[in-house]
């Protein structure tokens, strides 16, 4: 229990003194949004919007950045640039300000939209939720009828209450300067009960505050608390960390990460793998989850090379900073069952058990083929049941600049930009993958790179065929296409630094 009460992170601004609960009333909203017609100097100042020629550039900015530049209008009473203040709270440990856990063990949250967000919106916001869900035991559901629900509104801004306040409780998400992934995710942590990232009691341990760099009437947004950290290491890298200059008077840093003063701190990808650990530890939510987002890694079962354990249910979520995702298997020995109903592994084309299916339940000891995702995120799930066991599985994952897998009967694929000439330095795999008992018929239709007899600079590789897997290069028409040995093949094809050409254009199509 200490540990639920604890981790609210400071402990929720909204624990309630007097009052009952509050009700948010659509009128009340456009009351507010009225309010938020003019920002003063300061505000300006502090979100880097003021004329002094140093302004961020969207693409350039962090979270925290965005947030501020969002808000540089809001006229709804904030702290820390994006914290709602609610007068007759106070900022004690609550365990009300968390949201109750049901008997299945998962944390539901209701949300209503009251606002018209378009299809790419509400597509983002079910992206940004759907990361919770598969990674901890929150799950965001839409309200029907419950008491308690977060009412998320586009009203100027990007802001949030921390924790459970109860009733009909405001998140702000403007539609137009907070639609991005990461800044939904801030606020949905704010509202499970996470304050920032700097505020923590041991950050002193960890960054340098620079109180002579800060816009005076924001000062306090730099207070620190004295909080429990669920025994969770400081995490620059958080959803919840300010920018490196966040509040500056002049420009110059206000946060100063120690002892490494180049150390990144805020990001703009979402949810961090600390950020994770820390939300299953607040809900105690007992669940075996794992984020990876570094550039390539390695993923391996409970307890390999000795055998995983029974009844254990796993995922791992692969998101790289770039291109899109590949997973090759180096180990593989998973019990084997009638149509893999035992243990299995399967894989996701994207964050979520939702997402588009690669691999849909393997098991055995056949290696499985390399997989590429169609983005920087890939979900990997094992499954054991409660008997037989194996040695598990391991595998590297890392990112390719195009390509793509494929398991449709019958596609046509080309190079980058085609018929246009493809770039250089361009790596590029395509997997194909058919039903188990068929092949592949590849046809390559189109066929024009830069040519060298050896094919030593632009060249293309096709695996798992009846032919050797030598480099193609120059302009060939084939005489014949290339037929798998088995149900899958690899397309790799490779640009240097110079001398570029059209590429190729390939059909496949499954056969008996």
């Amino acid at each position: 229990m200490d540990v639920r009460i604890s981790a609210i992170l400071l402990a929720c601004i909204i624990q309630c003194a007097v009052s009952s609960p509050i009700q948010v009333f659509y009128s009340e909203d456009e009351r507010l949004a009225e309010n938020n017609a003019v920002a003063n100097k300061d505000t300006l100042k502090a979100q880097g919007k003021e004329d002094t020629g140093t302004a961020k550039t969207q693409d350039s900015m962090d979270i925290h950045s965005m947030i501020l530049a969002a808000n540089k209008d809001i006229r709804l009473p904030t702290r820390e640039g994006d914290i709602i203040q609610n007068p007759g709270r106070n900022a004690i440990n609550c365990p009300s300000c968390l949201w109750p856990k049901s008997d299945d063990g998962t944390v539901p949250v209701p949300y209503n939209f009251s606002y018209s967000y378009n299809a790419d919106q509400l597509a983002l916001f079910k992206t940004a939720m759907q990361e919770f869900e598969t990674l901890t035991c929150v799950r965001f559901v839409p309200w029907t009828t419950e008491d308690d629900f977060l009412n998320i509104m586009s009203n100027g801004g990007c802001a949030s209450l921390i924790g459970k306040s109860g009733g009909s409780q405001i998140v702000w998400l403007d539609a137009s300067g907070c639609m991005s992934k990461g800044i939904i995710q801030h606020e949905l942590n704010h509202a499970l009960g996470f304050y920032h990232e700097q505020n923590r009691s041991d950050r002193d341990d960890y960054v340098i505050i620079h109180p002579e760099n800060i816009i005076p009437d924001y000062l306090s947004n730099f207070d620190k608390y004295d909080t429990n950290n669920l025994g969770t290491e400081y995490d620059y890298n958080s959803v919840m960390h300010y920018a490196r200059d966040a509040f500056s008077s002049n420009g110059n840093i206000t946060i100063e990460p120690k002892p490494d003063p180049n150390v990144p701190i805020g990001q703009r990808n979402g949810l961090s793998t600390l950020d994770i650990s820390k939300i299953n530890k607040l809900y105690e939510c007992g669940v075996c989850s794992n984020l990876l987002a570094g550039t390539s890694g390695t993923i391996i079962s409970a307890n390999y090379p000795s055998a995983y354990p029974n009844n254990s249910s796993c995922v791992w979520l692969l998101r790289t900073p770039s291109g899109q995702v590949t997973l090759q298997f180096q180990a593989f020995d998973i019990q084997s069952s009638p149509g893999c109903v035992s243990d299995y592994i399967k894989i996701y084309d994207g964050p979520s058990k939702t997402s588009p299916v690669l691999v849909d339940r393997a098991c055995g000891t056949g290696l499985i083929p390399i997989q590429i995702a169609s983005t920087n995120q890939m979900l990997v799930e094992f499954v054991s049941d409660g008997v037989v066991t194996g040695t598990g599985f391991k595998a590297t994952y890392g990112s390719v600049q195009c390509g793509g897998a494929f398991y449709a009967p019958n596609k046509t694929f080309t190079t980058p930009g085609y018929p246009a000439n493809y770039d250089t330095n361009l790596d590029c795999t395509w997997t194909i993958t058919a039903p188990v008992g068929y092949k592949i018929s590849l046809n390559m239709s189109d066929f024009e790179l830069e040519n060298n007899r050896y094919c030593m600079y632009d060249y293309v590789i096709i695996y798992n065929t009846t032919r050797t897997p030598v480099p193609y290069c120059g302009s060939i028409k084939f005489s014949s296409g290339f037929v798998s040995t088995a149900n899958s093949m690899m397309i790799r094809f490779h640009s240097d630094r110079s001398n570029v050409n059209r590429g190729f254009s390939a059909t496949y199509r499954f056969v008996k």
